[in-house]
């Protein structure tokens, strides 16, 4: 019956090693999979069968130590290896990558899972999902202002793709140029620019500056097209210092830009003249040479259509659109866990969490996590596969091995048979 033993023992290793082999073959078929995260395989010896106890020393003997046979190997755990996969650039914008720790929050009927694969899609409804099965990435949506809630309450990430920008009355406009120095008074120079009011309706805003009899002073005079009216601030002077850099720019009747009701529906406009900055070059200067006024800026625009989604190394979803605003749409978040290695597999390169995981910890990427989400890529398998063709070996030759034991015991077993012949 000794020999039994050692025929258990091998067939464990068969057993186990036949896992190990299970292993490798599920790493090696998804080395291609988008997001996988490799496994391996390891043993511990199986109980053992104590013979004799050990004994301590009394008296003039010593001890002696105890006689164990081992019956077996078993295995140990079978881990799941969560480093870095390889990046590889796609150019679709909605494939996304994880650089670092992190995961991917995913709704599938109902249930939060959650993956390192980001080959996300939009669907009908402007979702952003998992194509394969339709779950829904998960984060915070931002209001019809761009601003993006505190705290971690999830939701569906959609994206309105009629969503619209509000258009913008504009508040400042600058100008930059020369006016000659040597021009004589009553000398001209005429520049105008589109503002926008609250309607996004574009109208012109006209100055007309007038050489002062006045040493290094000049007059103007703004105008507007009916049936917008101006109803202050108006005109006013520019003062220049006897370098010709801008001194100061001043409106009439100490208002604090011009006053302009548009008779249109659109709200009244105070817009604010900005001539450049006293005491400096910038702006609008006045040196020898040709007089030339032109517009530089403003902050006012239409309304406009989302034309372009894109997303940041912090998750930002950012909607581009055709004014050329660019508004806050969305914030993806991570969740993180103490132990990933205690995630539950769930399919579909999803996970789950188990006893041991731990809880998960939902954070901004690049904030209050140190993950980075990279947009027009994709996180290759972590599976190397030489290292895979290696350990196919290993497992080649321990199965071989337990094989020999099982035959050679089998051999031990057949002479004890033929002792009685």
């Amino acid at each position: 019956m000794a020999f039994l033993r050692s025929l258990f023992s091998g067939v464990s290793g068969l057993r186990n090693h036949q896992m190990m082999m299970d292993v490798i073959g599920n790493n090696i078929s998804n080395i291609n999979t988008i997001g996988f995260k490799g496994s391996r395989t390891t043993f511990s010896e199986m109980f053992s069968q104590t013979l004799r106890g050990a004994t301590q020393p009394i008296g003039g003997n010593g001890g002696s130590n105890p006689i164990q046979v081992g019956l077996g190997m078993t295995v140990n755990t079978v881990d799941t290896i969560f480093s870095q996969g390889n990046i590889e650039t796609t150019g679709v914008s909605t494939d996304l990558a994880i650089q670092g720790n992190s995961f991917f929050i995913m709704k599938e009927n109902g249930q939060n899972l959650f993956t390192r694969a980001g080959t996300f899609q939009f669907d009908a409804n402007g979702n952003i999902v998992n194509p394969g099965n339709g779950a829904i990435l998960q984060g915070k949506l931002a209001d019809a202002a761009g601003n993006i809630p505190v705290g971690t309450r999830l939701e569906d990430l959609k994206i309105g793709f009629d969503r619209k920008s509000p258009a913008k009355a504009t508040s400042q406009v600058k100008f930059a140029g020369n006016l000659d120095s040597s021009a004589a008074t009553g000398d001209t120079a005429d520049t105008s620019m589109t503002f926008y009011d609250s309607l996004g309706n574009r109208q012109t805003l006209t100055l007309n500056l007038v050489k002062s009899a006045t040493p290094n002073q000049w007059t103007w005079t703004a105008a507007v097209p009916a049936p917008s009216a101006i109803t202050a601030g108006g005109s006013g002077t520019i003062t220049f210092n006897t370098d010709g850099s801008l001194a100061s720019f001043t409106y009439a009747g100490g208002a604090t830009g011009v006053a302009i009701t548009p008779n249109n529906g659109a709200a009244n406009l105070n817009i604010a003249i900005d001539a450049g900055t006293p005491g400096e070059f910038s702006g609008i200067t006045q040196t020898e040479g040709s007089s030339s006024i032109t517009p530089r800026d403003q902050d006012g625009y239409a309304s406009g259509s989302l034309s372009n989604v894109t997303i940041d190394q912090n998750g930002r979803i950012q909607g581009t659109f055709s004014n050329g605003t660019l508004i806050p749409l969305g914030q993806i978040i991570v969740a993180e866990f103490n132990n990933p290695q205690g995630l539950v597999r769930q399919g579909d390169n999803m996970f789950n969490v188990s006893d041991n995981s731990g809880s998960a910890a939902l954070l901004i990427p690049g904030v209050s996590s140190q993950a980075k989400i990279l947009s027009g890529s994709l996180e290759q398998s972590n599976v190397d596969l030489a290292d895979e063709f290696t350990k196919m070996i290993t497992a080649q030759r321990g199965f071989q091995a337990n094989a020999k034991v099982i035959t050679t015991s089998d051999e031990f077993l057949n002479e004890v048979v033929n002792l009685k012949r």
